[in-house]
């Protein structure tokens, strides 16, 4: 059951919050380059960039449940880097359903002035680091496991 609960954790992990890192990355440029008119396109892939990373964003919710049922398995639910790594989660998720999705939303709404746009994208790009950050901190955690018996 263990190996199974720690295989959706990783392979949701990997699909869901490996997807938001990326289409929240790109999201910024091709927010910008359809608010300047330079692409006919770009605001379709800008639209479809912020429905990858609110759809993903739901979806995302069950690594930390695999998570924790996996720590539960192995009997690790006290152990500090799982508490970090969990605080760590909830200030990713915080990011990402605080700032960054209404920051999307805000420059895919038209009426949008260049200059806060761009002022906009800017934060957004900002953020979307720290997300990335929050995650690689998270997945490190998770590897390394400080105080392991795994030997590793």
């Amino acid at each position: 059951m263990t190996k199974l609960l720690l295989s959706v954790h990783v392979l949701v992990a990997i699909l869901a919050v490996g997807s938001i890192t990326v289409a929240a990355s790109m999201f910024p440029r091709y927010a910008l380059q359809a608010l300047d008119g330079r692409s006919d396109r770009a605001a379709g892939v800008a639209a479809l960039l912020h429905r990858v990373c609110r759809g993903y964003a739901t979806a995302g919710i069950a690594v930390p449940v695999f998570g924790i049922a996996t720590a539960a398995q192995l009997g690790v639910l006290g152990d500090a880097w799982l508490i970090a790594s969990l605080i760590l989660t909830a200030l990713a998720a915080g990011v990402l359903a605080m700032t960054i999705l209404p920051g999307q939303r805000l420059l895919l709404d038209a009426g949008v002035d260049t200059g806060a746009a761009r002022a906009t994208a800017s934060r957004l790009t900002m953020l979307t680091g720290v997300f990335n950050l929050l995650w690689a901190t998270v997945t490190v955690l998770m590897i390394v496991r400080p105080g392991s018996t795994t030997g590793v």
